[in-house]
């Protein structure tokens, strides 16, 4: 069954137009208006995730999984299948591509979403399935060595925004979605909107960078005059700010501070405007300069945060500070940091080294 069919089959199709109705005295018969065509099962994923504000990697990532599921059990439609095809579907998962089980727990998290959120039906079997269980492992962290070394080899934009990963405590995806109203010189503050499970947080402004992020937002400044004259300069605005107020995507505040080199087309309303930055520039960045500087340590854009917060907790603040500075929900995810602190293996005396 095709696509086109499988979404009709979930939607009903539109009844047939009755060509005898309406007419008379031999006149040709007048057809009603066609009813609008359902959207199809794909598409009801996206409406269901945009109507819930989930973020469009998360979208994306569900109607994969979603598509993954449908070729794997011959294109059947989700209705016609259960326990057995999901559990089948997992275990091919792990057992022939060998996926990481945070990977594995992402479909069945895409799955169970397909099943309660869009197509509406009950689950009893939903406490069957198993969840992958997640290796603990710990964080990479860099000295301050390794890490001066490693922003030392970044240039430009990609050494500002390093320098923030590490200076600010940020994550990857704040980084590059920072905009110009949330960098606070006055009170050395910046303001990571809409963190992971959608919190707000302040972190500090790293007085070192004061003269690197004026300068850059003064680019940002110039680029967006160069935009608003060439009529674009409308950058996207979470949720329905836009139709509350309607220019403040035009404004210098809302823009981003790490703006996107082109316009781009935005996926989901189609409208071309300047975008953020690609994360994926920064973390190519990241991975040059730790070859060059020697690190041997698998150091990626989120060792930095690692970093950030062992080195705190090193210098003797306390981890309820850090704990909201990295924007965590429990202590206990911040306690993964104290293995450096001398009160795990570190902080032994080897029988070796004993006189």
């Amino acid at each position: 069954m095709s696509y086109r069919r499988m979404d009709e089959a979930v939607s009903g199709s539109s009844r047939p137009l009755d060509e005898a109705s309406g007419a008379a005295d031999g006149a040709p018969a007048t057809a009603p208006a066609p009813a609008a065509a359902p959207p199809r099962l794909l598409d009801q994923i996206r409406i269901r995730c945009r109507t819930k504000h989930y973020s469009i990697r998360t979208e994306r990532a569900y109607v994969g999984w979603a598509r993954r599921f449908i070729l794997a059990n011959g294109r059947r439609h989700p209705r016609e299948l259960g326990l057995a095809e999901v559990e089948a579907f997992l275990s091919a998962l792990a057992v022939r591509d060998d996926v990481a089980a945070s990977t594995q727990n992402q479909a069945l998290s895409a799955l169970l979403f397909l099943y309660k959120e869009v197509l509406g039906l009950e689950m009893p079997w939903v406490g069957s399935v198993t969840r992958a269980k997640r290796p603990k492992r710990l964080p990479v962290v860099l000295t301050p060595v390794e890490v001066r070394a490693l922003l030392a080899l970044l240039d430009g934009q990609a050494a500002l925004m390093g320098s923030l990963l590490y200076g600010a405590g940020m994550r990857l995806m704040e980084a590059v979605r920072l905009r110009v109203k949330d960098v606070d010189f006055g009170r050395w503050e910046i303001v990571v909107r809409n963190g992971k499970g959608g919190k707000d947080r302040r972190v500090p402004l790293p007085r070192r960078l004061e003269a690197a992020l004026q300068a850059q937002i003064e680019r940002v400044r110039v680029l967006h005059g160069r935009d608003l004259a060439q009529g674009y300069g409308e950058v996207w605005l979470p949720h329905a700010l836009s139709r509350k107020y309607p220019t403040a995507g035009r404004e210098l505040g809302w823009q981003y501070v790490f703006p996107a080199s082109g316009l781009s087309e935005d996926p989901r309303s189609g409208t071309r405007r300047r975008h953020h930055v690609d994360e994926a520039v920064l973390q190519r960045a990241v991975k040059s300069a730790r070859v060059a500087a020697g690190i041997d340590k698998p150091a990626t854009c989120h060792t930095l945060r690692h970093s950030f917060a062992t080195h705190l907790l090193e210098s003797g603040h306390d981890i309820r500070t850090v704990q909201e500075l990295l924007g965590h929900k429990d202590v206990a995810t911040t306690q993964i940091y104290t293995h450096v602190l001398g009160r795990g293996a570190g902080g032994v005396l080897s029988p070796l080294d004993r006189d």
